[in-house]
């Protein structure tokens, strides 16, 4: 204890408080990178839970003892990576998250048998509304639905029943198409007995009426449906071939296309006089024969085969009537035409090209306008694509102009080679930079705070060891003038090896004294010089 005490005196108190703050900083630093290292990594367990959600899911995560991460007022819950599928399952099986609505598990721990038809049938409606949100919340963009169902009754005494409607609020990232929109209106319907898609109003969260619920022409919404679809694709194919060509970005396209949805139905009849057919014929012939008897008339004229003897045969008129009858079938053609709704009568398409970009000697970009040639190159490019018709009066232009905003020369690096090979994720790539600067700091104070300390230290116990050297012979002269001469020769003896071991201990600290000195005076030369002229500066004593 003595030496103990002996060694913290000869180190001084500021020395000494140094040392124990240097001590203390080094095992926070040292205790923060091991807690930090060992810190599992956390990844997402749910997010966009409401109030309800989260707190469920927070006390079971408790009761199992596992450490969790909230992030955005609760909205997202982060807990260890091992584990994160497990608890999905497991949450799964309890139900959990249930969405911020209540399903048909809300008849799981109801009893049926004291329960009005009035709460039934409020329970009915309220899992309907709940499971139709769930099942618009899987839909892409769509982050939460709300549903509102109104089912009414026919009243007593009527034939006619009023017919139900759904109003469902909805928030997006971004926006919908209109497709989409449809396709909600359709699974409503579907879902509810008696329910028309027409009958359905979607709101977003900014209030903006995606969709009324007004009766209106189902069929007028297909064809305004169709015609942006259209264009649509003919768009997108017409920005893909010009892209290849002037670049990606580097061009705009706005199409628009006239359809005519008026339903047309043609039928004519066609006669042709020369695809003749008979179809029946009819033929008639008269004869008569008249006799000339002077104007008598008797029965034996009139018998038939009466020939008289010597008999002057009188003056005969006969006459033939013949008279044919033919009945033709004219060849006949019936044409019936069905236009279907949704023709395209006329394409219009405007092309904005930008022009080229090419590097100067000085490394600055100049821009340069496009020829003639290469315009009408993209211009009959466009109409191959949209199906050019002249006689339909479609018209394309293709405008070469600068655009606001140069190119960006320094393309985007995608992730490849030992990265790519390997499919490390974000939270992996951050991860090992973490641990790697976390080495590199321990490293630092490893070479620049703990290696000059134990220097210090070890200089501070050699200059003590030649403090005791040094007080060493006087001791033993006293012990041998008290002794006796038969002790001399071993004093004397013991005097030569200590002062042997003394100056050799003298020599080594010389030495590094001397090495120090030089290298204070190389970090330090101004130092040194001005240390140097003021001992010159000062009077001889």
């Amino acid at each position: 204890m003595q030496g103990l005490l002996d060694f913290l005196k000869g180190i001084g108190a500021a020395r000494f408080g140094a040392m124990i703050a240097v001590t203390a900083a080094l095992i926070g630093f040292f205790a923060f990178v091991i807690m930090r290292v060992t810190t599992p990594q956390m990844t997402t367990l749910f997010t966009d839970l409401n109030v309800e959600d989260s707190s469920s899911i927070i006390k079971d995560l408790e009761r199992q003892g596992i450490q969790f991460e909230l992030r955005n007022e609760g909205s997202i819950i982060m807990v260890p990576k091992d584990k994160v599928t497990r608890l999905r399952m497991k949450l799964a099986e309890g139900g959990m998250p249930k969405g911020g609505g209540i399903g048909y598990e809300v008849f799981d721990k109801s009893d049926a048998l004291g329960t009005t038809s009035f709460v039934q049938n409020i329970n009915h409606l309220r899992a309907l509304e709940g499971e139709l949100a769930r099942t618009i919340r899987a839909i892409d963009r769509i982050q939460a639905a709300r549903v509102h169902l109104v089912l009414p009754e026919r009243p007593l005494f009527s034939r006619e029943a009023p017919e139900p409607s759904a109003s469902i609020v909805v928030r997006v990232r971004g926006s919908l198409e209109a497709q989409q929109i449809r396709a909600i209106r359709h699974l409503v319907a579907s879902a509810v007995n008696g329910l028309k898609p027409q009958r359905v109003s979607i709101v977003d969260e900014s209030g903006q009426l995606l969709a009324d619920g007004a009766a209106s022409d189902p069929e007028q919404a297909v064809g305004d449906e169709r015609r942006t679809a259209f264009e649509k694709r003919m768009r997108k194919q017409v920005e893909d071939i010009v892209s290849s060509v002037v670049g990606s970005g580097r061009a705009r396209v706005q199409l628009s296309a006239d359809f005519d949805f008026n339903k047309i139905t043609q039928t004519s009849d066609k006669f042709d006089p020369e695809g003749r057919v008979l179809r029946s014929s009819q033929t008639r012939e008269e004869s008569s024969l008249t006799a000339d008897n002077n104007g008598q008339v008797t029965v034996n004229n009139e018998l038939p085969g009466n020939s008289s003897g010597g008999t002057a045969v009188a003056a005969r008129d006969q006459s033939k009537k013949t008279e044919e009858t033919n009945n033709y079938e004219i060849s006949r053609t019936t044409k019936t035409e069905v236009t279907e709704a949704g023709r395209v009568n006329r394409i219009s398409v405007a092309v904005l090209v930008d022009g080229i970009y090419s590097k100067n000697d000085k490394g600055d970009l100049v821009y340069q306008d496009r020829t003639k040639e290469q315009l009408d190159r993209i211009a009959t490019l466009v109409r191959s694509a949209i199906g050019f018709d002249q006689k339909r009066g479609d018209q394309v232009e293709v405008v070469n102009l600068r655009f606001a905003d140069a190119p960006s020369t320094a393309p985007i690096a995608e992730p490849s080679g030992f990265l790519g090979m390997l499919q490390f994720t974000k939270d992996d790539v951050m991860y090992f930079v973490e641990l790697g600067v976390m080495m590199l700091l321990g490293l630092v104070v490893m070479f620049i705070v703990i290696r000059p300390l134990v220097k210090r230290i070890l200089a501070s116990d050699e200059v003590a060891a030649l403090t005791s050297a040094l007080s060493a012979p006087a001791l033993t002269d006293e012990s041998a003038s008290a002794s006796g001469g038969g002790h001399a020769l071993v004093t004397s003896g013991n005097a030569t090896a200590s002062a042997i071991d003394v100056a050799t201990v003298q020599g080594q600290v010389h030495a590094q004294s001397v090495h120090r000195v030089g290298e204070l005076a190389e970090r330090n030369p101004n130092e040194t010089v001005a240390i140097i002229r003021q001992w010159l500066s000062e009077p001889a004593k």
